[in-house]
């Protein structure tokens, strides 16, 4: 088994007396008071996360714009600097490698993979794999950045105030580059909390200032992946390994909004554009349950007494007190209002197909 990395800000995690748990190949923070008050935090007021243990992937060269829509589901080609578009890459049956933030740095061919901790390298060995005939450099950076995400509300008033940081002109799914304290820092207005907010990429020491500053000064509370995976899940998010893999491509997960196939080519679009055109066998689908009973990741879903499904992730949501989940389910099942039954544990609990996100998004448009 290989050895779990720790990121920059660790130390300050362990000092704070969070609950560490192996992610990722990280050891990262679950929790630091409660994952409830951490949620609410978020939903209300502001709470900062360490996800240093992001990947970052630049590509440049002479065919980076070409080759990065090669390989993209999402269709970059004219997208202006400062802009972040949401996509997949794909294996050419429609599988998923990775889903990703692809960020322009700028007018000319440079730009910034952001991808899955958990998946890394395997993208990075992927990309230099397909990068052959392409004229282009491609840098993982992602041992030379660390990573936080301020997240809730109170978000730009606090990243003006406490680290005057002029951010409120950004919109959502843009960005720009920072001189903070004559250190460079990529300021983005994204998160993966259904709230408004930012990351923010520096190097690991302008990282670990600004988590100082935002938590001692800013009285921002430190949140950890626990409330993070609640927060994303309550917002329809989806997480590779559980809503998109190699198995569940994006069309089957309700993402075909993020996969342009009236782009000239891209891998894997014979597979999807089929898909789309076809229909798929499986689709990802939200289920409430009558009772308060809580789905898992897992557990399976049944109509009739007959296997029809998994569930990819379930909680009682913190902010809407609903018992719900999301799953996998067969297509002729995935009709809103479709009666079906969660099995846990040895009994079965009654439900119904609902809509996926359990939370309205309110990010800054």
């Amino acid at each position: 088994m290989d050895e779990l990395q720790k990121t920059c800000l660790y130390d300050k995690h362990v000092a704070l007396g969070a609950k560490m748990s192996p992610f990722g190949g990280f050891m990262m923070p679950i929790e630091y008071s409660s994952i409830i008050d951490e949620h609410n935090a978020v939903r209300e007021n502001v709470g900062m996360f360490d996800v240093s243990h992001m990947g970052e992937i630049f590509v440049t060269g002479k065919d980076a714009t070409v080759f990065v829509n090669h390989i993209f589901t999402n269709d970059i080609i004219g997208v202006p600097a400062g802009k972040i578009l949401y996509g997949m890459m794909l294996y050419s049956d429609g599988g998923v490698v990775d889903d990703l933030l692809v960020y322009r740095m700028d007018d000319a061919d440079h730009w910034l993979l952001v991808v899955n901790a958990a998946n890394i390298a395997k993208d990075y060995d992927w990309i230099m794999q397909q990068a052959k005939g392409y004229e282009v450099d491609i840098d993982n950076a992602s041992s030379r950045y660390g990573q936080i995400a301020l997240q809730g509300p109170s978000a730009e008033m606090i990243a003006t105030k406490v680290l005057g940081m002029a951010v409120a002109d950004l919109t959502f799914y843009t960005f720009k580059i920072v001189d903070w304290q004559g250190n460079e820092v990529i300021a983005s207005r994204t998160g993966y909390t259904g709230e408004d907010g930012f990351e923010f990429y520096a190097s690991s020491e302008v990282i670990c200032h600004m988590w100082d500053m935002l938590l001692n000064e800013g009285h921002v509370t430190p949140c950890g992946l626990g409330c993070r995976d609640t927060l994303r899940f309550e917002s329809g998010l989806p997480l590779y390994g559980h809503e998109l893999s190699n198995e569940i491509s994006p069309i089957m997960a309700g993402l075909g909004m993020f996969v342009k196939i009236d782009k000239a080519e891209f891998i894997g679009k014979e597979a999807v554009a089929r898909q789309k055109a076809e229909g798929t066998a499986k689709k990802l689908v939200g289920i409430e349950l009558m009772d308060k009973a809580i789905p898992r990741a897992g557990y399976v879903v049944e109509h009739d007494g007959n296997e029809i499904g998994i569930v990819t992730t379930g909680y009682h949501t913190i902010t809407t007190d609903r018992s719900v989940c999301l799953a996998l389910v067969d297509s002729a099942y995935a009709a809103l209002d479709t009666e079906v039954d969660v099995r846990i544990r040895k009994k079965t609990f009654k439900g119904i197909v609902v809509k996926k996100r359990f939370y309205d998004k309110k990010y800054k448009k």
